[in-house]
């Protein structure tokens, strides 16, 4: 059958379905520059590095412009080459350009094209001197001094995440992205996910850096300062270092904090252990009840949790009880504390709500949190920088025997899919690696952001949903309310769960789908595959959590305003 074929730059590109010109271009091995285009996005075409000539002189937007048969197009023209260099000249005049001490530095898309293009100078006066900054919210900054309006947050906050905290407001040159009536993002409907910094190409949106309260900590002789690394961040954090696209670094990871200066390192997985018991407990008992008219949701993830409290407040008593894994390992390590010293407890986690959960009044005792501080990936992986550690030298490492109880079911929890199998690994009948193994191929894997199976368990047939990303989310609690029956429903506030986190290291849907795969790949190596089989979780039931179990790894959350971030 014979192929319909484009000409870009005199390179014939045979065409297959591709959604735009500029896919056809990038099929050709062309790079042709963008700011606003996201192929997980709806098509903005508002800052126009990608246009394109065709056999008439004319220009077009690649990012919009539908592939034909028989087009003739030029990327490369000497009035493309100057177009370019003239909106980037255009943006860098309305752009704060202290590029040595911004955060995105070397990560900056503006930065990066700047370079490519050598923009030298800028010939036109810097109009954009007063910086506006947002730091109202724990999980994220917003600087709208860098802000070159290519939508990216705003389609991301609207489309992906349903949530409509930022839209675009005023028109001409006093356009900004801006909360509803400028109102702080702590005081708006933001639930702090993140997503929007994860897409934003320069910096405008940041991950909130609390890494000096940290070192400060550390410098203290007076204080104890103990970690707990979640199971998403250990293939991230190897992946920024030079490692395998799928290796974990748990080892690497756990000895970089000790030559930091952390007293103790724990790993989360003995956390997430914790809550697929608590949770698996009480979905069963939940089945005992009788038929329910919504599904028990997972509670894990905070920005979830503060979604529904915005957006759902009546679907909150069908929310899981049980605290995060973060917060469960949290209660147990400090109430297991004998140290005299003030304890400093830090969480690594991939997930800028995070932050925010760590400061909920739900979690504090007698006003002191049980975790201090949360600091993401990022944040992480400018210490270890900045210490001057060369991660790849770094002999692993074990984390403190104390809690050091792993099972593959834990480890899974950092992938969209990972909570449910952990669960249905403890409730499930068949417990030989037979069972391991069909549980794994019932549907509940994969980067879908939507997956719904149906599984027996028990002789009751079990309707399971799984959610990743906060709109999906919203249309799957529209067809519950239509009347389709569910009996667990989990949700992650990012696409394919936390290994997606907006406090990960940037990255395209491949290296997401690779940090996935890696923590399958560590719940292979694992002997245990079931939390119920963690001997030292079994031993904290037995001891600490013995008369304490509901009051140190549940919850239950107070009523919210809306607005309350």
């Amino acid at each position: 059958m014979k192929k319909e074929i484009m000409i870009v730059d005199g390179i014939p590109v045979a065409l297959d379905g591709e959604r735009n010109v500029l896919s056809v271009i990038r099929k050709a091995g062309i790079q042709l520059p963008t700011f606003c285009y996201h192929s997980e996005l709806s098509i903005h075409g508002a800052c126009r590095m990608c246009m394109f000539e065709d056999e008439q002189g004319r220009l077009a937007a690649a990012c919009s412009a539908i592939p034909e048969a028989g087009m003739n197009i030029r990327t490369n023209t000497a009035r493309l080459r100057k177009y370019r260099k003239t909106i980037l000249e255009l943006i860098l005049a309305n752009h704060c350009r202290d590029c040595t001490t911004c955060q995105f530095s070397n990560d900056c898309k503006l930065q990066e094209l700047a370079n490519r293009f050598q923009i030298e100078d800028v010939r036109f006066p810097n109009t954009n001197l007063l910086r506006k900054i947002d730091a109202s919210s724990p999980c994220i900054v917003k600087d709208q001094s860098k802000c070159i309006l290519c939508g990216d947050c705003v389609r991301m906050c609207n489309e992906i995440q349903n949530v409509g905290a930022i839209d675009f407001a005023g028109r001409g040159s006093k356009m900004t992205v801006s909360t509803a009536f400028n109102i702080p993002l702590a005081e708006s409907t933001c639930v702090g996910c993140g997503q929007c910094a994860s897409s934003c190409p320069t910096g405008a949106i940041i991950v909130r850096d609390d890494s000096q309260l940290l070192w400060d900590a550390i410098s203290d002789e007076n204080i104890k300062v103990t970690a707990q690394i979640a199971p998403a961040v250990r293939v991230a954090i190897g992946r920024a270092f030079g490692l395998g696209g799928s290796e974990s670094a748990i080892g690497q990871i756990t000895a970089a904090l000790r030559r930091i200066g952390f007293d103790e390192v724990h790993d989360t997985v003995t956390g997430a252990d914790m809550t697929v018991i608590e949770e698996a407990a009480e979905f069963v008992e939940r089945l005992k009840q009788g038929p329910h008219e919504f599904p028990m949701f997972t509670s894990c993830c905070p920005a979830w949790v503060q979604f529904a409290e915005k957006k759902y407040p009546e679907l909150m008593e069908n929310v899981s009880t049980c605290r995060s894994p973060m917060q469960m390992f949290a209660s147990v390590i400090k109430a297991s504390e004998t140290d005299t010293r003030r304890h400093f407890h830090v969480a690594i986690m991939p997930c800028t709500a995070k932050k925010f959960e760590a400061a909920r009044s739900e979690f504090a005792v007698d006003g002191e949190p049980r975790v201090d501080l949360v600091i993401t990936t990022q944040e992480l992986i400018h210490m270890i920088k900045e210490s001057g550690i060369v991660f790849s030298e770094l002999e692993p490492e074990a984390v403190d025997s104390k809690f050091a109880g792993l099972t593959g079911a834990g480890v899974i929890f950092g992938v969209s899919g990972g909570v449910t199998e952990a669960v249905l690994r403890s409730v499930s009948d068949d417990k030989s690696q037979t069972g391991l193994k069909f549980l794994a191929l019932t549907g509940v894997r994969g980067m879908e952001g939507i997956k719904e199976t149906t599984i027996e368990v028990g002789g009751a047939k079990l309707r399971i949903g799984i959610v990743s990303g906060l709109n999906n989310a919203s249309k799957l609690i529209q067809k519950i309310k239509e009347g389709e029956h569910f009996d667990l429903v989990e949700v992650m506030a990012c696409p394919g769960g936390c290994v997606s986190g907006a406090g990960q290291p940037i990255a395209h849907s491949a290296e997401k789908r690779e940090r996935g795969e890696g923590l399958y790949t560590a719940d292979r190596h694992m002997s245990s595959k079931r939390s119920d089989e963690n001997a030292v979780v079994a031993a904290l039931y037995e001891g600490i959590l013995k008369d304490r179990s509901h009051e140190l790894l549940h919850v239950h959350y107070k009523p919210r305003e809306a607005t309350q971030c």
